[in-house]
């Protein structure tokens, strides 16, 4: 009698609403956390040669890991993973178990070699025109980049972890992350000394707090993750050996790493661009490029985690119809969630950053130029998310090799404009310009990605997304236009308050107008997705 094997239980699975819902809130602390880690940073280190020399070298171990096992190449786990424990729980154990084991070994012998080759990499980044030190990046890059080891450990788990349905404390391991980054940063403040980047000293006991206390961050995120899976009934062992999955994967990750090969190409040229600009423009353009992803990592990336299980198991089961209803159904979501916030930051980005970083080390003129950046490049903010889920959905088709080519599309693009704005525009405002080029290559990205999509599957629901995300650029440019005209009434009047305290009056009375307006237009416009709103929101009227 041949034995056959059990499945696995498929229980309750979480809804959208709620899986994205409970990841949001625990992304929200982690971002606030974050944002409160890096204002930090600029409030002691300023924006100046340290910062960028800090900021490229805390770069590279997130470059190395993309290379192997970062966030892309979890993508393609994700559809694998979710087949093996499709055909049994052993299956989905043993298979995460090879995963893991793979992972490891790749990341330590990168890590070696990255270490070994760090001048490399500087050189690479940085190039003979930069304003940052290439000594001292180079010492910051042999105390941060054993940290590739925790940053691919933690993506891989996180896949794990969403494969199993358990969102909610891979979303929150990062706030230990940025825990350990205020405590370094708050013991740096207090240490005694300077760091001399003439010469340049690894004894130093600034740069080894600096250094030492942002890899141990890392550290601290991937131990949440092993509690959290250990929690769930996993138990590790090694796993050696040919997996008859292997070659599958390979393929699929082959094609993933020319993709994040294109993507380094891609920020290589931004860095370099941006390090020909004014002292501080890649530590301007870095902060203002993390800050553009607060919304998306707290809406976005908490829908796109939700999803990825969803689209993946539509494919394993030939749902062709569920598949491409929530692939429209993240794209239309992410417009709604993110339109308004875009737009606000775009408005206000300018006293968004005199309000947070012109304290301590920082200055008006510096973190002026840092809001303006952090705008444009929250213009992308939409197209970004559209175009991350679009590339979530070939991989969920275990095609990978089309989204290295739609990279291809945008690196190229992002390249040109970044090199013909070198010519025009001044030093002080490539940055800004380098921004502007990132926010339009994702424009791009989304709409080479929706015709891919419908070359496919045929129709994919792209006019309906359209309408969606005209209805929320209606809502968010009638938002900042009212927001505009009060703000040009008011702002005469608060001159005498200081350029901080006018900033922050400011941001109130932006983002109430923005988001208030701009959220609520949306309940009153045609908008199918709003319904579940409208209907919770006549419920608590009704209670009243």
């Amino acid at each position: 009698m041949v034995e056959q094997r059990q499945r696995p239980p498929r229980g309750r699975t979480p809804s959208l609403g709620s899986a994205s819902g409970a990841m949001a809130v625990a992304t929200m602390a982690s971002r606030i956390s974050g944002l409160f880690a890096k204002v930090l940073l600029v409030w002691v280190l300023g924006l100046g040669m340290i910062n960028d020399s800090y900021t490229v070298a805390n770069t590279l171990p997130t470059v190395v890991n993309e290379l192997l096992l970062g966030g892309v190449l979890t993508s393609v786990a994700v559809p694998l993973l979710v087949g093996a424990r499709q055909n049994s729980a052993e299956e989905g154990e043993s298979y995460a178990q090879w995963m893991i084991t793979m992972g490891v070994v790749l990341l330590v012998a990168a890590t070696t070699l990255a270490v070994l080759g760090a001048p490399l990499l500087t050189e690479l980044y940085l190039g003979s025109h930069t304003r940052a030190n290439s000594e001292l990046t180079t010492a910051f890059a042999y105390l941060l980049l054993p940290g590739i080891v925790f940053y691919g450990l933690s993506a891989l788990l996180m896949a794990i972890l969403n494969v199993r349905q358990v969102f909610g404390p891979p979303a929150w391991a990062p706030v230990m992350n940025n825990l350990v980054i205020i405590a370094t940063v708050s013991l740096y403040a207090v240490t005694p000394g300077e760091i001399s980047a003439d010469p340049v000293r690894m004894g130093q006991a600034k740069l080894l707090i600096l250094g030492l206390g942002t890899m141990l961050g890392i550290a601290a995120q991937s131990a949440v993750m092993v509690l959290s899976l250990r929690r769930t009934g996993f138990r590790f062992r090694w796993r050696w050996g040919w997996d008859r999955r292997l070659a599958e994967f390979g393929s699929l990750a082959g094609w993933v790493v020319l993709y994040t090969v294109v993507s380094q190409i891609g920020m290589i040229v931004t860095i370099r661009v941006a390090g020909q600009g004014t002292s501080g423009s890649v530590a301007t353009f870095h902060y203002a490029w993390l800050l553009s992803q607060v919304p998306y990592g707290v809406l976005g990336v908490s829908l796109l985690q939700a999803l990825m299980p969803r689209i993946s198991r539509s494919i394993a089961e030939g749902d062709t119809e569920g598949f491409v209803r929530d692939v429209g159904l993240g794209s239309r979501l992410s417009a709604i969630l993110l339109m308004p916030v875009s737009a606000f930051m775009l408005t206000a980005g300018s006293g968004i950053g005199v309000a947070f970083f012109s304290l301590g080390q920082g200055s008006v003129g510096a973190a002026d130029r840092l809001g303006v950046t952090l705008g444009v490049a929250a213009a992308g903010i939409v197209p970004f998310s559209i175009t991350m889920l679009q590339l979530r959905a070939f991989y969920a088709m275990k095609d990978a090799r089309t989204p290295m080519l739609i990279n291809v599309i945008m690196v190229v693009f992002r390249t040109v404009v970044c090199y013909t704005l070198l010519m025009w525009l001044d030093p002080r405002d490539l940055v800004i310009g380098v921004a502007l080029a990132m926010s339009l290559s994702f424009l791009v990205g989304a709409a080479v990605g929706q015709w891919w999509l419908h070359i496919r599957l045929g129709r994919i629901q792209t006019r309906r997304t359209l309408v969606g995300v005209g209805w929320s650029l209606l809502a968010s440019v009638v938002g900042c236009g009212f927001a505009y005209l009060v703000w040009h009434w008011l702002g005469g009047s608060m001159h005498g308050l200081g350029d901080v305290a006018t900033a922050w009056v400011g941001l109130g009375v932006r983002g109430t107008l923005v988001l208030g307006l701009g959220f609520g237009l949306m309940l009153l416009l045609p908008i199918p997705e709003m319904t579940i709103v409208r209907q919770r929101l006549r419920g608590l009227l009704n209670r009243v």
